[in-house]
């Protein structure tokens, strides 16, 4: 469905109207009060701004996510996070791309705040236990010389009342396993109608697979493909009470830096189509070990054209020279 985001946004005006009572104050009301459900953190707080990358070209965005699971009976961590990816929109809002950065990257992590963190090489993931959303802002930069617009965090615990207030979602289970944390729920391949519970415990399955986090990252992005397109499903955009369900558990799942808004940038990304959202990883030359640790080798050179071709806004001349 090459218009479906588009039909996302015309459905959420619509909602804001039906739900809003039809007014213009109704109307403005209601996405203040979705925006009132984001959580906030001041995510470039004493990143220098001398240090940072230009900015792409106007109208273009780049918007970094990152997912966290502190509910994963894996990770006992709570303050790492599980899932980096990189949102480019190109300036036309009529294409974006979304990288996938594995957490486990070995790069170079710039001082943390404490003074006694950071300033060394280490796993990408470690900046945000080191400092936080500002010290991995600073990594993501220094690592990809692409200059962070917006940054939005997004709880896959939380994605669980999501996918409920959708009704459930669609995810192809690429082989048959079994869960093993409790219930020990058994994933049959193919394509499977799954509730919040059953999805979020799915994406956290990696021991199972023999390319393992990188298996856990491709279902994250699967997930989320999946939510989309059954929020911009005609039995969604058709109810106006469930698709504000939708809305406020997703913004409730949601915390984003200050300047954020979620109503200005829905609209000014009025004419993206989400078929034209292409998901591609961050380039590896596999795996090594570094300081007795597993990590992941970034291919520093196909790197380099990448993140170039993002900070040139010229995403779609690079992908076009690949095929």
């Amino acid at each position: 469905m090459r218009r479906r985001t588009r039909r996302i946004l015309v459905g959420v005006l619509a909602a804001l109207v039906v739900i809003g009572g039809g007014s213009a104050i109704g109307v403005w009301a209601y996405g203040r009060s979705l925006n009132g459900h984001l959580a906030r953190t001041d995510a470039f707080a004493g990143v220098p701004e001398d240090d940072r990358p230009a900015p792409v070209v106007k109208g273009a965005l780049n918007v970094l996510l990152l997912g966290s699971d502190s509910r994963d009976p894996d990770d006992s961590a709570d303050s790492r996070t599980d899932t980096i990816m990189l949102m480019h929109v190109d300036a036309d809002h009529e294409k974006a791309e979304v990288i996938s950065i594995p957490r486990d990257t070995w790069v170079y992590v710039p001082p943390a705040p404490d003074g006694q963190h950071g300033d060394t090489m280490a796993k990408i993931n470690a900046a945000y236990a080191w400092g936080g959303t500002p010290l991995t802002v600073r990594t993501v930069e220094t690592f990809t010389g692409v200059h962070i617009d917006h940054v939005a965090m997004i709880d896959f615990a939380g994605f669980a009342q999501v996918v409920d207030a959708l009704g459930g979602v669609d995810l192809k289970i690429e082989k048959t396993i079994k869960s093993i944390h409790p219930p020990y729920r058994t994933f049959q391949k193919g394509t499977q109608h799954l509730t919040g519970a059953e999805a979020l415990d799915y994406v956290r399955q990696r021991y199972q697979f023999a390319d393992g986090d990188f298996s856990r990252e491709r279902h994250q992005r699967e997930f989320l493909q999946a939510l989309l397109d059954k929020a911009a499903s005609a039995g969604t955009l058709a109810n106006p009470v469930k698709l504000n369900d939708f809305l406020q558990a997703a913004t409730r799942s949601l915390t984003v830096d200050q300047d954020f808004d979620l109503v200005g940038t829905a609209l000014q990304l009025r004419g993206l189509r989400s078929a034209d959202l292409t998901f591609l990883g961050s380039p590896t030359a596999g795996t090594g070990n570094r300081d007795g640790q597993s990590v992941v080798l970034s291919d520093s050179t196909k790197a380099k054209a990448l993140y170039q071709a993002v900070s040139d806004d010229t995403v779609r001349s690079y992908l076009a020279g690949k095929t």
